[in-house]
């Protein structure tokens, strides 16, 4: 348990660091949810006897009383510590529970007033969005509505200023984000020794492929591969890293260092399927019909646009990406031939047509040369972007073929660098002691091995 909380707790430092939009939202039940029309039943209980209370003759007034008291902390919630101690005192002074009872015994309490005190006071409080709600208050005219909204728009103010603290606290964990984490991470890997156990494998993955790779271009016909061949412990961490953007995030679980990020990376690998598919329509496109659309930047521009918005939410498992290819292959046809019609030309023949609409259906495929051929290009430029010192000031050059994609993988691919680069500084030391059993552990005891026998 110690070691979840210490996750949960590093996981929510990270995302107010590195997620400038995080914030805080209320909780909304599905509207016609068991437990949306219980809490509404249990809610409208509440209000129907407190009204009921403040009815009767004589008016009961305990429960009133306990809002006041509630109400009274909350408003002093909202007050820095150390200032604001005139406002203190007087919500301390008005919403004295003690004289608004004695008030209440004698029949004198005037919970009117209270209430308008109240309003006045959340309205010096609130953030500008609340000024509306605030005002809305003064108009109900029903007094035990009047509470009720209060409730509702004070809610609405704790969640205000829980996201005024996020941002004021922001620039502080960005500056402590690194030693924050790899020492929340050092004392989980106390708790829980196999909390490395799927980074382990996920590098030895990369070693193992990266051995294979050495083996088969260095291994000449016939020969024996007398020694282990000497691997980069940055190039195998790159390979690793690079498997984060091809990940089956529904099977497959992510590295315990990655944790934190395995919402974004999500996002990279769907925006990034997205732009492949993209890059492949565009390169048959200008394959088969280059000479008809060389010099039309607005066309390509519009075919890219069709593409796109086709292809939204292709990582949903109900998508089919084959139906969607053919229509994108129809659409791109449709386009083409009404350009040509304007330009005064002979629109594309049928069995043009036809192959056209078949190539983009066949991309379907993950084996499809065109597919393959892409993706591989892709890796290349991410690679070479995980190798810059500071991606952010220089990119990589951009391989052939990616030009219609370029825009988007620059800023995927900075995004993606950002990740990668926080995470080496976090979990570097963690990832240097896996990288050191792994490629030299066999090394060492090779030599201890030829020493004694040469002894």
């Amino acid at each position: 348990m110690g070691a979840a909380r210490n996750l949960e707790n590093m996981t929510l430092v990270h995302e107010i660091a590195v997620n400038e939009n995080f914030q805080l939202k209320q909780d909304a039940l599905p509207e016609n949810s068991l437990a949306s029309r219980v809490k509404r039943i249990v809610h409208q209980a509440y209000w129907d006897v407190l009204e009921s209370e403040l009815n009767a003759e004589p008016p009961e007034y305990d429960h009133a009383i306990k809002l006041f008291e509630e109400i009274r902390e909350i408003l002093l919630s909202f007050l820095i510590p150390g200032s604001g101690n005139r406002l203190r005192n007087q919500i301390c002074e008005v919403l004295d529970t003690d004289l608004i009872r004695q008030q209440a015994e004698h029949g004198a309490v005037d919970i009117q007033g209270l209430a308008n005190y109240i309003i006045s006071t959340m309205g010096k409080l609130c953030a500008p969005v609340r000024d509306d709600d605030v005002r809305k208050l003064k108009a109900t005219g029903n007094i035990v509505e009047v509470l009720r909204q209060i409730f509702h728009v004070l809610d609405l103010m704790n969640m205000d200023m829980a996201n005024f603290l996020i941002r004021s606290f922001r620039p502080h964990f960005q500056r402590q984000l690194v030693d924050y984490e790899r020492t929340k991470f050092q004392e989980i890997l106390e708790e829980t020794p196999s909390a490395l156990d799927k980074t382990t494998k996920w590098i030895q993955e990369s070693v193992n492929e990266e051995l294979l790779a050495v083996s088969e271009t260095t291994l000449t016909p016939g020969a024996k591969n007398s020694s282990k061949p000497s691997l980069s412990p940055t190039l195998v961490l790159n390979n690793s890293y690079l498997k984060l953007l091809q990940w089956d995030y529904q099977k497959k679980e992510l590295p315990e260092t990655l944790i934190t990020d395995e919402v974004r990376l999500q996002e990279l690998r769907e925006k990034l399927n997205q732009l492949k598919i993209i890059a492949c329509l565009s390169l048959i496109t200008n394959n088969m019909l280059g000479a008809i659309i060389e010099g039309l930047p607005e066309l390509a521009d519009k075919l890219k646009r069709i593409s796109a918005v086709l292809l939204e939410g292709m990582n949903k498992e109900t998508f089919n990406l084959k139906d969607v290819l053919n229509s994108v292959g129809v659409q791109t046809c449709g386009e083409v031939n009404k350009t040509l019609i304007e330009r005064g030309l002979s629109t594309l023949n049928a069995e043009v047509q036809a192959n056209l609409v078949g190539q983009f259906s066949s991309i379907e495929k993950e084996d499809n040369p065109i597919r393959s051929l892409i993706d591989k290009r892709i890796q290349l430029y991410l690679k070479s972007l995980l190798c810059l010192p500071s991606p952010q000031k220089c990119l990589p050059p951009m391989p052939g073929g990616l030009a219609v994609i370029q825009q988007e993988l620059e800023v995927l691919g900075s995004q993606y660098a950002n990740i990668v680069n926080l995470n080496k500084q976090v979990y570097g030391p963690f990832y240097a002691n896996i990288l050191r059993k792994l490629l030299f552990s066999e090394e060492a005891m090779g030599k201890a091995d030829a020493s004694s026998s040469a002894n």
